[in-house]
């Protein structure tokens, strides 16, 4: 598909892309916001809804003022069925499912509940930030809790209520009993069966208080009928690290030592079967091998045989979660199983406006810290072109010409779709294949220990040496012990911290740079 050089006709789908990437650099999107964008956001919210309406049926909860959830978008839409191509069909009501987002949206962190936002195989795709903590409960409820702005990882201030006042303890579990209790529903209500945390914290903590929570480690169980995979991603600030290394993902590899990691890669053995990847090995893979093999465990479950849907979440759910989101959707489409109408630049703009930019990532705050994960997410779409990241096999991926930069998301020129079978005529990227991303494991739990001075060795060869770049585990307390039955587990090995170096090899991609209004 050949790019448009300089700026692109007006009213075509690439100046839409480029005014959204506008805005989306301008601030972050609160739904309750009004002034001198709304009007731009409002065609940014309506195009969406447009894209949506070209394979699906729908409903749309309002969520005019924010009142549902600030940084959600004005419109959710509840996919119901696609009608041209789908012979299933959600059950799910959408005044039911209103009802429960009402009564469910406290027990997450800043109210992001869970919501579905793809539509498979009438299977629901979800997302949402993970478990409220009760400081945050009872911010709610009106303790005047004050969160903090910035960054996926960034909280709010300390809980000012003992917890060892046996009174206030037992509010506090009622009260969880109570919003989880309306979570659990709500899950129950979308069919989710399987949960993915991509949290690298079994809690969240600042300043040495838990401010957050998570699923695994809820200590009345109250999440135990449901499938809970520990997956753990680095978040947004490691992405640092990849813009100064030119923006090459291959060879960063996150730094397991750091004292607040302590979620151990955690995965039932019923799930890892039918993939070829030695899960010991995740915390040698780099950032291309560990997003690709996530990316394969997540297809593998939503094209099991079941109905069971899917969620998705990191801690705020606005940076790691629509990394996933939006590499899932693509990835469909780019198999003809969802949004198959869509051209390559509607769906890039679909996926930028509704799982990225109303959804509430903060781009601008990103692109100042140089936590360039929005760029990472389509600079590597390269590396999954392949036919064992494909749902269909019988089909071959879409894929992009060689040198396809982000910057040229903005100036794609139309053409027509190819055959829908045959998937290198619109999107291109030429696949490199990542070394050590399958193996010979045996699915059984395990306990990565290091061994000896010559695997040490053998490991810090293959390791990059930044601060972020190493191996680790934490023995977890028993009150937030996984449940280990059954489940691949992979803990790392020490806790602390390695130094940072800037002997980085300076090859990759350009960065994302968005277009100037003219």
């Amino acid at each position: 598909m050949a790019a448009a050089r300089g700026c692109p006709p007006a009213g075509s789908g690439d100046r839409a892309l480029a005014e959204l990437l506008l805005e989306f650099s301008r601030a972050q999107y609160r739904a309750k916001d009004g002034g001198g964008a709304a009007a731009k956001v409002e065609r940014i919210e309506r195009r969406c809804l447009e894209l949506f309406g070209r394979d699906y049926r729908y409903s749309v909860i309002s969520n005019a003022h924010g009142e549902v959830c600030a940084h959600y978008p004005r419109h959710i839409v509840l996919l119901e069925r696609d009608p041209g191509r789908d012979p299933f069909e959600s059950n799910v009501q959408v005044g039911k499912l209103q009802d429960l987002i009402n009564r469910s949206k406290m027990a997450r962190c800043r109210g992001r509940f869970v919501c579905p936002v793809i539509l498979y195989k009438g299977k629901h795709i979800c997302r949402s930030a993970t478990l409220a903590g009760w400081g945050e409960l009872y911010g709610r409820t009106g303790y005047n809790y004050i969160f903090s702005g910035g960054s996926d990882d960034a909280w709010a201030d300390a809980e000012d209520i003992s917890e060892e006042d046996s009174a206030l303890r037992n509010a506090d579990s009622q009260l969880f009993d109570k919003v989880r209790g309306h979570d659990i529903k709500l899950l129950r209500y979308l069919s989710v069966r399987y949960i993915c945390d991509l949290m690298v914290e079994n809690k969240k903590v600042k300043f040495g208080l838990n401010v957050t929570s998570s699923e695994k480690v809820d200590k009345a169980q109250r999440y135990a009928d449901f499938t809970l995979l520990s997956i753990p991603y680095p978040g947004c600030e490691f992405f640092k690290e990849y813009k100064d290394r030119d923006y090459t993902a291959e060879g960063l590899i996150f730094n397991w030592k750091q004292d607040y990691v302590d979620a151990p890669l955690s995965i039932p053995v019923s799930l890892t079967q039918s993939l070829n990847i030695d899960w010991s090995e995740y915390q040698s893979w780099d950032l291309v091998q560990q997003t690709q093999n996530y990316l394969k465990l997540l297809i593998s479950i939503i094209n099991s045989d079941d109905d069971s849907g899917l969620l998705v979440h990191c801690i705020s759910g606005w940076d790691r979660t629509p990394l996933f989101i939006s590499l899932l959707r693509l990835s469909l489409w780019a198999d003809g199983l969802i949004h198959a109408s869509l051209e390559p630049s509607e769906i890039l703009y679909l996926t930028v406006a509704y799982d990225w930019f109303l959804f509430g990532h903060m781009l601008a705050d990103r692109l100042s810290k140089g936590e360039e994960i929005f760029f990472f997410c389509f600079n590597f779409l390269k590396h999954i072109t392949s036919e064992e990241f494909s749902a269909v096999k019988s089909q071959r991926r879409k894929s992009l010409p060689p040198g396809f930069t982000l910057e040229e998301i903005c100036m794609l020129k139309q053409r027509d779709r190819g055959s829908t079978t045959s998937l290198s005529s619109d999107f291109s990227l030429g696949m490199e294949s990542s070394p050590g991303a399958a193996g010979s494991f045996t699915y059984e739990a395990v306990e990565l220990m290091p061994a000896g001075a010559q695997a040490q060795a053998a490991w810090r060869k293959s390791c990059a040496s930044s601060p972020q770049a190493v191996l680790w585990s934490r023995a977890q307390q028993s009150e937030d012990r996984l449940p280990s039955t059954g489940m691949v587990e992979v803990k790392s090995s020490s806790s602390s911290s390695s130094t940072h170096s800037d002997n980085f090899l300076r090859i990759g991609s350009s960065p994302l740079e968005v277009p100037r209004s003219r």
